[in-house]
């Protein structure tokens, strides 16, 4: 069964396989979850580049997109086959795109819909369903409308829930707006484990630090926080993770040792003709506040898309932190002997 009480949430353009492996080296704990991938990206696409995804990335969830039972038990199917731990059905994102294509946020208004989906993948597979929702959306926002979506599809066989503790309004407001302009009410999905004390229960949106997520899990509370945002803003939080959450006694890695540890992997990329760009991106805020963070992030932003860029733009990068702080540590005020 695996462990859920921190989790990394699913970002369009930011958790992809690159960002994924770079979060593994801060924590080995984790649960990490892809990008929202659709059905039809899912079933007619290069899968290869589409699904693939590194074992050293384990625990990793599929977040799939989409409406269809049949289509979305075909692609649980290639997600357990390919080794991913969990299938997650997206019912929480509002945009205009994901609304047109019918599935996200739009189908807290269809149950039966989700339903119907999560038992068809329940029968094409053994690993675990799970459904990512909101708390509501447009003027089905009562927590009875919440409890009934919920209760439905539970009794199809979904047994987690993550729950961005915000309503969506599908019309009026940007995906991005929509994960801040509705209030937040972590008291609606606590309210929603005291009911179903069955279900895990995993708290989403507007946590920005381990101080504020931390204290929403545990006996007589719930299951696990989520982290999106703040997780890829600020990344270097993650390697708190394992020790905080786990009870872990390795100590974390610093930040340059984890960028070291991760350039086999960049070298590796870039041989099978990945452009550095997309690799370097999970490290652009990896020393934000640090000595030397805005030179890092000035360096790589202005050298990463080159022609023929390699890991020796991130080395070089690491070598200007490293002068940075040390000039830092140089002016630091010293008593007289």
């Amino acid at each position: 069964m695996l462990d859920r009480r921190f989790s990394v949430a699913p970002m369009m353009e930011c958790t992809d396989r690159f960002y994924r492996y770079f979060v593994r080296i801060l924590t080995r704990r984790a649960l990490l979850y892809t990008e929202m991938i659709t059905t039809g990206a899912a079933l007619h696409g290069d899968r290869a580049r589409i699904l693939g995804f590194d074992p050293f990335e384990h625990p990793v969830a599929l977040q799939l997109g989409g409406a269809d039972p049949a289509a979305m038990a075909e692609c649980a199917r290639l997600a357990e086959g390919l080794g991913y731990d969990e299938v997650n059905i997206n019912c929480g994102c509002p945009s205009d795109r994901v609304q047109a294509g019918r599935f996200g946020a739009c189908l807290m208004a269809e149950p039966e819909t989700v339903a119907a989906c999560v038992a068809a993948m329940r029968r094409a597979v053994s690993i675990s369903v799970t459904v990512k929702t909101r708390i509501g959306i447009d003027a089905r926002d009562s927590y009875e409308h919440l409890a009934e979506f919920v209760r439905r599809v539970a009794d199809a066989g979904c047994g987690v829930f993550a729950i961005h503790a915000r309503k969506a309004w599908l019309k009026g407001l940007s995906p991005k707006e929509n994960r801040e302009v509705p209030p937040l009410s972590y008291e609606t999905v606590h309210r929603l484990k005291a009911d179903f004390p069955e279900l895990a229960i995993v708290l989403n949106g507007g946590m920005k630090s381990l101080d504020e997520a931390l204290p929403h899990v545990g006996p007589g509370r719930l299951d696990g926080v989520m982290i999106g945002r703040a997780a890829y803003e600020t990344p270097y939080m993650l390697a708190e993770i394992d020790r905080r959450v786990f009870g872990e006694k390795a100590a974390a890695p610093s930040r340059a040792d984890a960028v070291r540890a991760y350039l086999p992997f960049v070298a590796r990329m870039l041989g099978g003709g990945v452009p550095l760009g997309p690799l370097a991106k999970p490290l652009i805020a990896l020393f934000h506040g640090e000595p030397g963070g805005r030179l890092w992030r000035r360096h790589l932003a202005e050298r990463v898309h080159r022609t023929g860029a390699g890991v020796e733009v991130i080395e070089s990068g690491l070598a200007i932190v490293a002068d940075a702080s040390d000039a830092v540590e140089r002016t630091r005020w010293r008593p007289a002997a």
